[in-house]
């Protein structure tokens, strides 16, 4: 089992920067790949980052490609999501999800947090 925890959220102005930290306890934590997903009002829950447990391998969705970065520290069994250059239609609640593999999909995930709420303003 691991638990995750979500934090860094808040309300900013369209141009402005975020850094959310995804916390992990329990099992192993360097073992897993973790993935940030969002789900806006109405919408879907999407694919945004992943980052590989050596953290060596990073993919991101087209949207947020140059303005979101991925990244980990081991020993703080810590996962950031630094955004950049944030817009309105990046509002959402944003998840951290552990998974074996740093994939795109969801359905790959085992273990989700709580989620973070991100507005962004125009």
């Amino acid at each position: 089992q691991v638990q995750l925890v979500e934090s860094g959220g808040g309300l900013v102005q369209a141009g402005d920067s975020l850094r959310l930290s995804c916390a992990a306890s329990g099992r192993t934590f360097s073992g897993y790949a973790i993935g940030w997903f969002r789900q806006a009002p109405g919408k879907e829950r999407e694919f945004v980052a992943t980052i590989h447990w050596s953290g060596r391998y990073t993919n991101y969705a087209d949207s947020v490609k140059g303005r979101f970065t991925i990244s980990r520290d081991n020993a703080k069994s810590t996962v950031y999501l630094q955004m950049n250059s944030l817009k309105p239609e990046d509002t959402a609640v944003y998840y951290c999800a552990a998974a074996r593999n740093p994939v795109a999909t969801m359905g790959n995930y085992d273990y989700w947090g709580q989620g973070t709420q991100v507005t962004v303003s125009s």
